[in-house]
């Protein structure tokens, strides 16, 4: 009964969001809480609660310090040359800027962390995509399947865990594992192409500098020019048929959204850019090598740059006050999401759907079970959080694999297949930075990115097996 009840929950809270009825904040809290009174534990709903919370305050903690953090390095203009470079790639190709997306997502998740990948990544591009109006769900869709193959670096969490729970040397799970994770990154980029050509396709070619791009493009064409006074506007060719170029007719639009980072913003500190670059990589060392809680880390970090970047007061309060938004936003998610946790695992949920799935695991599939384990990885790290996976089905996989002469190793590097998806999971808080800042619905980035990101771990796996890493 748990073990259906337990599904039906998950299921019951993704039909919700994705068809709008409940907010996610609302949903993560009210679903459980009714299932935890259909399965007479209702009683124990404050015990499973603040179980929880306590368990996710850490994460909220790092999330709301690392938002002040990366909010301040971008309004003083530490990633201003990111930016840049990243733009001067991508002109105004749509196309350039989906695969700019992903390289820049990638390169960003090197540090491990998914909220600073998707807080840097969606301040650089988000400007670009609303002026050119392509679509934002494109953006949070390719930076999150990209995070998503990185987050397999030792220091991402999922190999580490994988390590603890099987006994195993890290480094011997991940190295063997480069290719297949080689594979699942160009084929981010080969996403990110197919997409982007799909935007250049629905919006045109579109340029910078007034002039057309030199490929044809299906009408209508879009030109976006740089008007006098610094101001833009967009051109919409008509071109018709015998027009000669002559038929066209302009249509001046103003977009207040996009704002980018403004090279003359009042928050520029250049004078303090290379000790901001200096603090920022020394943050990311120590959390690299452990010498402290990463909540610590980033409080001490934003801290610092608070008041070196802006000694007065009033300064300190305005740009706290500026990012106030995202961190209730992404700290309240968080909260939420542990009163869904608190239920799953409190209830016993989450032990009898692992116990039934692995039960369900036909007898002749035994040699098999790296096989198994990476097609399970897929659903059960969106479903469940990579604690509960790691130390809850892992384990029990790899005993039932070494029962038919399959390594832990194999099992191990396997278990890393569903991470591209798991990065767009609502167990995960990060994702919801990636949302709110881009502001897209949860729902929309869900039923746009699933498949995408199921897709790419699917191409890990088969890399893997094809490797004869799995």
């Amino acid at each position: 009964m748990l073990t259906i009840l337990g599904f039906a929950m998950i299921g019951t809270f993704l039909v919700l969001i994705m068809m709008k009825k409940m907010s996610p904040i609302a949903a993560l809290v009210l679903i459980p809480a009714l299932f935890c009174v259909a399965v007479g534990k209702g009683a124990h709903l404050g015990d499973y609660v603040i179980e929880g919370v306590g368990n996710l305050a850490p994460t909220a903690a790092m999330l709301m310090f690392a938002i002040v953090y990366f909010g301040v390095m971008i309004d003083v203009g530490l990633f201003d040359p990111i930016v840049r470079g990243i733009l001067r790639f991508c002109k105004a190709d749509p196309m350039r800027i989906v695969i700019g997306t992903a390289v820049l997502a990638a390169i960003v998740s090197l540090d491990g962390d998914g909220s600073t990948t998707f807080m840097i990544t969606v301040s650089a591009m988000y400007p670009l995509y609303k002026r050119l109006k392509m679509s934002l769900v494109v953006m949070t869709g390719v930076a999150a399947t990209a995070n998503g193959v990185m987050n397999t670096l030792p220091w991402g969490g999922p190999t580490a865990r994988a390590a603890t729970a099987l006994k195993l040397d890290a480094g011997d799970i991940f190295v063997p594992m480069i290719p297949a994770l080689g594979v699942g990154l160009l084929a981010v980029i080969l996403l990110a192409v197919v997409l982007g050509r799909r935007e250049r396709k629905r919006l045109g070619t579109l340029t910078l500098d007034g002039e057309p791009a030199a490929e044809s493009v299906t009408e209508p064409e879009r030109v976006l020019v740089a008007a006098g006074g610094g101001s833009d506007r967009l051109r919409k060719s008509t071109g018709g048929a015998g027009a000669g170029g002559t038929g066209s007719e302009d249509a001046e639009e103003t977009d207040e959204g996009f704002k980018g980072l403004d090279p003359h913003r009042a928050t520029l500190r250049p004078k303090l850019y290379w000790f901001n670059a200096a603090l920022t990589i020394a943050l990311l060392t120590a959390m690299i090598m452990e010498l402290m809680p990463i909540p610590v880390l980033f409080l001490l970090g934003a801290a610092l740059a608070l008041t070196v970047n802006f000694p007065h007061m009033p300064d300190q309060r305005a740009r706290i006050a500026a990012h106030a938004d995202n961190v209730l936003n992404v700290s309240g998610m968080v909260f939420a999401a542990a009163v869904f946790t608190g239920v799953l695992t409190g209830t016993g949920m989450v032990d009898h759907m692992a116990d039934w799935l692995v039960g369900a695991i036909p007898e002749g599939m035994g040699p098999h079970m790296a096989l198994v384990t990476g097609v399970l990885s897929i659903p059960l790290t969106y479903f469940m959080s990579n604690d509960g996976f790691y130390f809850g089905v892992v384990p029990v996989l790899a005993e039932a694999g070494a029962a038919h002469g399959v390594s832990p190793l194999e099992i191990a590097r396997a278990s890393l297949v569903g991470q591209p998806l798991h990065m767009s999971s609502p167990l995960v808080p990060a994702v919801y930075v990636l949302v709110g800042m881009a502001k897209v619905e949860f729902g929309d980035h869900t039923r746009f990115t699933v498949k995408w990101a199921a897709l790419t771990s699917l191409v890990v796996l088969g890399a893997g097996l094809l490797f004869g890493i799995i």
